[in-house]
């Protein structure tokens, strides 16, 4: 996983065409390498120390909807922080290699200036749909999910027909190809089915992501309109998304 991380990292400094999109990956692989949820740091502790250093990282830093709601003044930025903020491995890196995939492109298509400016807002919002979900809620709440949710969406809408490579589970994780408006309307199917079934305790925030994908796509709608769409090249793409 470290060599994963080191990799892109340097990818990010080498390659122009999407600069956005790859450092937003280096400062979320960077933060997660230096925080206590990557284990890699020994002055977090381990056992019962390192999950207390664990949760008061997360609660500093992450969106806590009673906190949020209430009026304080630290809790105001956190739908910002939260956004580069991972949980796990598994989190992290399942969120990054939905970024890597699909913000590229996306970025390219924008520019990097309103890329950027997309990717927080969208981001901020989907994190503040569902705080105000669940506006009573003690729990913390972290993840580039929502952000990049909102990247998934935008990308439905410019590139609709840009073949992605899905693995289904169900068929014994096959590789198949398929245009991405049947891709990401399926993920976001999955999305909707499992909002209502997700407990209120920690989880996946799904409701995070159809905001984020719902954002997405009314801006890119809204911003490029019918006749900017375009047909792009193939691009990899996994079937689906771990926790926010």
């Amino acid at each position: 996983m470290i060599g994963n991380w080191s990799g892109t990292v340097r990818k990010a400094l080498r390659d122009p065409s999407a600069p956005v999109t790859y450092g937003l990956i280096a400062v979320c692989c960077l933060v997660f390498a230096i925080g206590p949820a990557s284990g890699l740091d020994p002055a977090y502790g381990t056992g019962d120390g390192l999950m207390a250093a664990q949760r008061a990282y997360f609660r500093r830093w992450g969106v806590v909807p009673a906190e949020l709601f209430a009026g304080s003044a630290r809790a105001v930025l956190t739908p910002a922080t939260a956004l580069f903020v991972h949980g796990s491995w598994v989190h992290l890196l399942g969120n990054m290699l939905f970024l890597y995939v699909f913000g590229a492109m996306t970025e390219e298509r924008m520019g990097r200036a309103e890329f950027t400016f997309f990717y927080l807002c969208c981001g901020c919002l989907a994190l503040l749909g569902y705080a105000a979900a669940h506006s009573g809620s003690p729990q913390s709440l972290v993840g580039a999910s929502g952000a990049i949710s909102a990247v998934l969406g935008a990308f439905l809408y410019l590139f609709p027909r840009a073949r992605v490579t899905s693995l289904l589970p169900f068929l014994f994780f096959l590789p198949l190809r398929f245009p991405a408006w049947v891709v990401l309307p399926f993920w976001a199917a999955l999305q909707w089915v499992a909002v209502g079934q997700a407990p209120r305790g920690p989880g996946v925030a799904y409701l995070a992501h159809l905001v984020g994908f719902g954002l997405g796509f009314c801006y890119a709608w809204a911003r490029f309109g019918r006749t900017t769409r375009v047909r792009a090249a193939p691009a990899p793409a996994p079937e689906g998304e771990n926790q926010p």
